[in-house]
């Protein structure tokens, strides 16, 4: 808290410290009326196209409910646009990379080096180890594109195609497909929700990432053990063919591993701490200097000319960086997988993350989260139920408001306080975020991801629930960490 905060009767005041404080119901109101709102929202009228817009004026609904119980206790308009503005200067960094992030994506995809990465992780099938190999894929294909929704709706119909042909049930085949995406959208910095869980707990992308894979790592070992076990005892008939889905990879574009060296230098710059805009700004760069040299048809095919002059490159390049960008293929199933946003895909993202804000900046200004956080330290008494609680949160808000996001922006805003109350580092709300937010999405049938997965694969959230092994194995990897004080991260004291 600022020293001038508790200045008596300053006009600039944006603290709600001389406000009687909220009961936690009236603290409660906002949040109970979001949830309502989304549920309906969501999985009465707009399901998966909600994302599209409404869900965010949703959050700025639930922004006028806090604001109405605000005035109720006398807390100005102008001290609740005094923290919005305060809670979107914070996200500053979280939007600009998020906007680098997509124009990194686009460049990769030009140049050849997320193609390369998918054409040799389809070469790793085998028939006793293909469930084994189809969480390597995925995840492979998952961290290189940043999204399990594009993985599985490409890799992943062609896989259960593939498991089908060997014998292997469509909801084991599923399981092992999502165990592999969930990984890579956890763990890739291409990933909205790996950009959103920092942005809303106050952490860096990249020390989230590290962070992450703490207790991320532990449950996909343990997810391939399992599928390595069920592969053995299982019998499989026939053999895998790849070959069209190769040969389609291999005429539209020129693979080499040489244009792994592009990831390899951005992950060196990563280790090295160097800024995580300055890391993507060179990968961006690279992919695009890789592109002119390795795939210089599909510069021209985006730049719509015939020869290949410096306006054809640059052209080809910022179009790819900046809006839609798309590589054909003969293989249909592959088409979605080769496209990319580039920075206009993730204006989405961010509308979501600055109406989070709006709903968040109010929340504070009238001191429900603060209440709110109160209430939840009062029953969390140890750190494990504070875990605990964040942990129940989310995969509440998975069941209720039906969306991953909003399981990640609203238990981000109201724990955030909590956390650092208890002298935690805000890397352990974001990677609890993440462990129960973002990877249990897909097994509630009405959640977006659950209906957008199970309508892709063709296989109903019943058949592969059990077998999404680290999709349920995170949160209780989280959960064992913290019983254990196992990397729980502190506050630095200044």
């Amino acid at each position: 808290m600022k020293s001038q905060d508790i200045i008596p009767n300053k006009p600039s005041d944006n603290s709600v410290i001389e406000n009687k404080e909220l009961s936690i119901w009236e603290a409660l109101i906002p949040v109970i009326a979001l949830v309502i709102m989304l549920f309906y929202n969501v999985f009465f009228v707009f399901g998966d196209d909600a994302l599209s817009g409404s869900n965010q004026f949703i959050l700025i609904l639930g922004a006028a409910v806090a604001a109405i119980v605000g005035f109720y206790n006398k807390v100005t308009y102008k001290q609740m646009l005094e923290e919005i503005a305060e809670n979107v200067k914070s996200t500053t960094g979280a939007l600009l990379i998020l906007l680098m992030v997509g124009a990194l994506a686009g460049t990769w995809l030009i140049s050849g080096v997320i193609p390369s990465m998918i054409y040799y992780g389809l070469q790793i099938l085998n028939p006793t180890f293909f469930l084994v190999a189809s969480v390597i894929i995925c995840a492979i294909i998952s961290i290189a594109t940043g999204s399990s929704w594009t993985t599985s709706a490409t890799v992943g119909i062609a896989l259960i195609g593939i498991g089908n042909t060997l014998g292997i049930s469509p909801g084991m085949t599923a399981g092992a497909v999502l165990s592999g995406a969930y990984f890579g959208d956890k763990m890739s910095p291409l990933s909205d929700t790996t950009n959103l869980a920092p942005a809303m707990a106050g952490s860096e992308l990249f020390d989230h990432i590290k962070y992450m894979a703490y207790t991320t790592v532990p449950s996909i070992i343990i997810t391939l053990i399992i599928f390595l076990i069920i592969g053995l005892n299982i019998d499989t008939t026939g053999t895998p063919d790849i070959s069209d889905k190769l040969q389609a990879i291999d005429g539209a574009f020129n693979i080499s591993p040489w244009l792994f060296s592009v990831p390899i230098l951005v992950i060196f710059l990563i280790v090295k701490k160097t800024p995580p805009l300055i890391a993507l700004l060179i990968g961006t760069l690279l992919g695009a200097i890789a592109a002119v040299i390795a795939q210089p048809q599909i510069i021209m095919a985006i730049a719509e000319t015939n020869t290949l002059s410096f306006e054809a490159a640059y052209k080809g390049i910022m179009k790819a960086i900046t809006v839609d960008t798309a590589v054909e293929t003969t293989s249909i199933e592959l088409n979605d997988l080769f496209t990319s946003g580039g920075m206009n895909g993730m204006l989405g993202t961010i509308w979501l993350i600055v109406c989070a804000m709006v709903f968040g900046g109010v929340m504070d200004a009238i001191g429900a989260l603060a209440r709110i956080s109160k209430a939840l330290l009062s029953l969390a008494t140890t750190t494990f139920g504070l875990f605990a609680s964040t942990v129940a949160s989310c995969l509440a808000l998975n069941v209720t408001a039906s969306d991953q996001y909003l399981a990640l922006v609203v238990p981000g805003k109201m724990f955030k306080k909590a956390y650092k109350d208890r002298g935690l580092a805000p890397e352990n709300l974001s990677r609890t975020l993440e462990d129960s937010g973002t990877v249990t999405s897909v097994l509630v049938p009405w959640n977006t991801c659950g209906a957008y997965q199970s309508g892709v694969l063709g296989v109903s959230v019943a058949d592969y629930f059990v077998f999404a092994f680290f999709n349920w194995i995170s949160p209780f990897m989280t959960l064992l960490f913290a019983a254990f004080s196992i990397k729980i991260k502190q506050l630095k004291k200044s």
